[in-house]
């Protein structure tokens, strides 16, 4: 194993330092107490508490009494059918909801085929 050369190491903290200040040399844990240690792990348990709270309210949404994850849920505005009250629409959903305000199954079964130039009877 290689020696360490001491005097390499003195010049390059003396570069450091007159590059970086004298403080940029010193072992961090010099600064470090029992103070800042607690203040340090108080900060921890504030910050895992927020994250916990932002994390809980946008993972899941309630529907009809049943915990559904939000990544489950369109964005689009439409979450069910006021017709038939089915929930997670799909993109054929979402465009007849948009044209006829209900899905596509409901738009099979009572507008299809009824309508008169692009409007309900």
């Amino acid at each position: 194993m290689k020696e360490k050369d001491w005097d390499y190491i003195a010049r390059l903290e003396k570069a450091i330092a007159k590059k970086y200040g004298d403080v940029a040399t010193h072992n961090p844990s010099r600064y470090w107490d029992e103070d800042k240690e607690k203040e340090y792990l108080e900060q921890l348990k504030e910050q895992r508490k927020k994250e916990d709270a932002r994390s809980s309210r946008k993972e899941h949404k309630e529907v009809d009494g049943i915990l559904v994850s939000t990544k489950l849920i369109n964005k689009s505005g439409f979450d069910v059918c006021p017709v038939c009250s089915k929930y997670g629409l799909n993109v054929k959903d979402e465009i007849c909801m948009y044209k006829h305000a209900c899905c596509f199954t409901c738009y099979v079964k009572n507008i299809e085929g009824r309508e008169k130039n692009g409007n309900h009877i």
